[in-house]
């Protein structure tokens, strides 16, 4: 981590580091066992046989609570359907409750899936009790209730409860939003998109709000919302079991985000990473990131991938076991290396709600690794198209500038005299830079007339190459055009002329080569150049 920052701080705008999702399962522990189930409605409910029609009561009764109070409060009711995204479809009731400043439950999906449950049967020889039945665990399909709600701490999440026993419950948080409620409580100004900062005010107050989020937050909102939305025990049979639910982490994602100044960057970067990444990144390398040793007993996945999502852009993904590492760009200037487990016992980690903090140094541990290796990976050369994008005609407002070519000889010969110092002091007229080159190339006013010369001199200011001296007619490149004339200079007579001469004309012998360090720099160049033919010949 600390490398990456230090190789490319300058490309940065801000960098943190938060939970995305977290998925939470709670678990009625008193009546999640057959046993539980048999010593609650014979002992405290005081049925003298426990049957299918009793578990059903219990069912029936909450779902029509929960129906009842869609109704009062004038809550959206609906069955989920195929093939549409839950959360895009209550978007707009959503934006509506922040809007109005309002907190609650804003829309409630209702959808067929499978969960945990009890199978009841009667045993298939008589007993000494005949109210003896056989109650065993087992998996149904039975409806669910997905809750979106806005709540005043967490921000918006959802909430999803079994509607049969044992009423397990599933809760989908999301660390950005509970970032982005803190932020707006202290009214800090920021700028979000989907799962995202890209601008912040004070990124100190980000992190510290990132931060901030802790086991103990999270349980007594979920405490909270499970007694207001979760199935309903009477005062009696809450005193006598105890029915506080315990929370277990399903599903974590821990991410580091990066946010560029701008896109070209990132994106060239990202896809060197990719390229440098699908070599360099062996099974034991990403064993080296996860922080453990690759045995010969090795259970699960070890690879690495390049998957292209929906947006358009293409995620980097290394496999370990149950968990995954990605990398991915989105919104032009955001990069984010992200690491999603779901089992954290890959990671010799607990599943309890209390060690979220363990999960949150762990997670950083291995991120701030991979980052590592990553730094070493981007300090690499890009591909920058320089001479493809000022090739390229350009429009300023409405009016069209040419392109400017790298062999056009009249370009180079006037950023030759351009970057004569004399310029640079207080800038030349445009008879004055006519004048210096004529009399330094020996032309004539008919060969190169005043007129060519602004013609000239209005291309490179078009493309930022030059500027005005103030409100004088006088001209001086500025950095981007001195960094760009000594590029098309070099490049000519210093690197491509020499260079180009001897892979066609004359290759010097490097036994009788003249005492030069410049000399001997080209021989280098030449045999890379030849050895960089042979290796994109031979890929």
């Amino acid at each position: 981590m600390e490398l990456f920052t230090q190789l490319f701080g300058h490309l940065l705008a801000f960098v943190y580091h938060c939970f995305d999702r977290i998925v939470i399962h709670g678990y009625l522990t008193r009546l999640s066992r057959p046993e539980h189930v048999v010593h609650f409605f014979r002992e405290i409910t005081g049925a003298a046989v426990i049957t299918k029609e009793i578990l059903s009561e219990r069912t029936n009764r909450y779902q029509s609570w929960v129906e009842a109070f869609a109704r009062n409060r004038r809550i959206p009711i609906e069955w989920a359907e195929k093939g549409i995204r839950k959360e895009d479809f209550v978007r707009r009731w959503q934006r509506r409750m922040v809007r109005n400043n309002a907190y609650g439950v804003y829309f409630i999906f209702k959808s067929l899936e499978v969960g945990p449950t009890f199978r009841i049967t009667v045993p298939k020889y008589p007993t000494q009790d005949p109210n003896y039945r056989i109650v065993a665990n087992q998996r149904s399909r039975f409806t669910h209730y997905y809750f979106y709600i806005r709540d005043e701490v967490l921000g918006p999440f959802v909430m999803c409860v079994g509607s049969f026993f044992p009423f397990k419950a599933t809760y989908y948080l999301n660390g950005h939003s509970f970032i982005e409620h803190q932020l707006s409580r202290a009214e800090i100004g920021f700028r979000k998109d989907d799962n995202a900062f890209l601008a912040v005010d004070n990124v100190v107050a980000l992190q510290a709000a990132a931060d901030k989020l802790s086991p103990e937050i999270i349980r007594k909102r979920l405490d909270y919302w499970t007694f207001v939305l979760g199935p309903k025990f009477s005062a009696k049979e809450r005193k006598q079991v105890k029915l506080s639910r315990t929370y277990a982490i399903s599903q974590v994602e821990y991410c580091f985000n990066f946010v560029f100044k701008r896109n070209f960057p990132i994106h060239k970067l990202f896809e060197r990473s990719c390229e440098l990444g699908l070599w360099r990144l062996t099974a034991h390398k990403i064993a080296e990131v996860f922080g453990t040793r690759l045995m010969r007993n090795h259970r699960g996945k070890l690879s690495t991938v390049i998957d292209q999502v929906e947006h358009g852009h293409h995620v980097f993904r290394a496999y370990f076991r149950n968990a995954v590492l990605r990398q991915y760009e989105k919104f032009s200037i955001f990069l984010r290396n992200e690491l999603c487990s779901n089992n954290l016992y890959d990671f010799g980690l607990r599943k309890g709600l209390d060690h979220l903090d363990e999960v949150r140094h762990k997670f950083k541990t291995i991120i701030s690794r991979f980052a590592g290796f990553q730094a070493l990976w981007f300090n690499v050369h890009t591909d920058f198209p320089l001479l493809q994008r000022i090739a390229l005609p350009i429009m300023v407002g409405s009016v069209r500038y040419p392109g400017i070519k790298i062999q056009d000889t009249r370009i180079i010969r006037l950023l030759e005299v351009l970057l004569h110092a004399g310029t640079q002091v207080g800038g030349w007229t445009a008879r004055e830079i006519h004048q210096s080159m004529l009399k330094t190339f020996d032309l004539s006013a008919d060969t190169y007339s005043l007129n060519q010369l602004r013609y000239d001199l209005r291309k490179l200011k078009g493309h930022g190459l030059l500027a005005r001296d103030g409100t004088r007619y006088a001209y001086l490149l500025t950095p981007k055009g001195v960094q760009v004339a000594l590029l098309f200079l070099f490049f000519h007579k210093r690197l491509c002329g020499p260079l180009a001469n001897s892979r066609f004309h004359h290759r010097p012998n490097p036994q009788h080569r003249p005492d030069s360090r410049l000399e001997a720099a080209y021989h280098r160049a030449d045999k890379a150049i030849e050895k960089v033919v042979d290796l994109l010949a031979a890929a």
